[in-house]
């Protein structure tokens, strides 16, 4: 595979991830995998340290990403988890001459603001949920009783996926309202409910040029058949056999392209990964949401299925020349990761215990294991340390064979009191997920 097309003479190419969970480790392993190319992570975990070179750093610090890329040599930085970008942390890099994938904290808004996500998609035509912006109880009863049951009520800010509450229980979705609201500055969205599948698109865009991945579908609820409290992801898979044919040019044309523009009519150039969170709604797609990077564990499957090498896509999104990258190409087979996470999660997760299995389970063919909240004991054993543990991805050439792929290796995983869901796909891959028809 070829090195990204840039003048850097007979030297290797070298490539800054920033982060530490399974999203960094399965970008890093799809860089690593490219010709010519080395990956620095940073923070990174034990699985990244198995195919780049670790750097602590602070992620709440932009000024000291901007440093580490320059020290490190680094010819293209990619941002991977929210926070840094929406403190600034690509601006630091562009501004030490360095490419970044990643957009800037002005477009990095669009998932760091709820309701600036709804400005501009209202500006932009970009077919969307009614809602309404509340700082108050009172605007919150309001907006409930107007907009109706499911009750939708989302944190304005980041939550890291867990801000949202999607409920028939009126009572329960005013409790989570009065907590987003008690936080300085808080305000919640309430929005009308989308009825049908969700999928997740990411675009990947130099600020005008815009280029789908595979759309994937991920599972946000703890429990099997979506019980429970909303995570961060416990599962996603790719392709999805049931989407229309088109989704993905028609996401882009209405909603991606329309959306880049209208930032960068507002000066805020957005030049990364803009993820679209669809519900297929009888009247087609509509946005739940929009995130500014690279979501997790959609990641996951949507690499594992990426044949094009991904070093020349994001550089290409990072120098402004997507429209000259060649047309992407993906292999036939089909991806599927399932999350193990700790004991308690997502209320309270438990760190600290032992990881064992993990070679054993990549040992199962067509199958690896990415490392999420892990780190490194000072014996050297890999132990927990956070709520979603590892993503365990599963590739064939069928939905049902990656799922089998996939849950043969979890179970090799052996850690204390961990829990996943055992339906990752399961409908999919037994043709039971249909769009609703107008």
């Amino acid at each position: 595979m070829a090195a990204p097309p840039h003048a850097l003479g007979f030297r290797a190419v070298k490539v800054l991830v920033i982060g530490t969970g399974a999203r960094e480790h399965a970008l890093v392993r799809a860089i690593a995998a490219d010709d010519g190319v080395e990956v620095v992570a940073a923070p990174g975990n034990p699985g990244t340290a198995l195919l780049a070179e670790n750097r602590p750093v602070d992620l709440a610090d932009p000024a000291a990403i901007g440093d580490l890329a320059v020290e490190t040599g680094a010819d293209l930085v990619v941002v991977g988890p929210e926070a840094p970008l929406v403190a600034g942390a690509a601006d630091a890099v562009r501004a030490r001459g360095i490419p970044c994938f990643g957009p800037g904290a002005g477009a990095a808004r669009i998932e760091g603001s709820k309701a600036f996500a709804k400005e501009v998609m209202a500006a932009a035509g970009v077919p969307t949920s009614r809602s309404r912006y509340c700082t108050e109880v009172a605007q919150v009863e309001a907006a409930m009783a107007e907009l109706g049951a499911p009750h939708v009520v989302k944190d304005d800010g980041l939550a890291a996926g867990k801000g949202v509450i999607v409920t028939d229980d009126a009572a329960a979705a005013l409790e989570h309202a009065r907590g987003c609201l008690a936080r300085p500055g808080g305000a919640v969205v309430v929005e009308e409910y989308l009825d049908g599948p969700e999928v997740s698109l990411f675009c990947v865009t130099d600020g005008e040029t815009v280029v789908p991945l595979a759309p994937a579908q991920d599972f946000k609820r703890v429990g099997d058949g979506d019980a429970g409290p909303n995570t961060g992801g416990m599962g996603a898979y790719s392709p999805l056999p049931w989407a229309p044919p088109g989704l993905a040019a028609d996401v882009v044309a209405r909603i991606a392209v329309p959306t880049v523009r209208e930032l960068a009519r507002r000066g805020a150039p957005f030049a990364g990964v803009l993820y679209c969170g669809l519900a297929l709604t009888q009247a087609g797609p509509r946005v739940i949401e929009f995130n500014a990077r690279f979501g997790d564990p959609e990641t996951q499957v949507v690499l594992a299925r990426l044949a094009t090498p991904l070093t020349g896509l994001l550089h290409a999104a990072a120098t402004g020349t997507l429209a000259a990258h060649p047309p992407l190409e993906w292999r036939d087979e089909a991806a599927v990761t399932v999350v193990v996470a700790s004991q308690g999660y997502p209320v309270a997760p438990r760190s600290g215990d032992a990881v064992l299995g993990l070679d054993a389970a990549g040992q199962v063919p067509g199958a690896w294991v990415l490392h999420a909240g892990t780190r490194e004991a000072a014996d050297g054993e890999v132990v927990s340390a956070g709520g979603r543990v590892l993503s365990v991805v599963g590739t064939g050439g069928t939905l049902a064979e990656a799922r089998d792929a996939a849950y043969r290796a979890v179970s090799r995983i052996d850690l204390a009191g961990s829990h996943h869901r055992s339906d990752i796909a399961e409908r999919a891959a037994a043709g039971e997920v249909a769009v609703p028809v107008g």
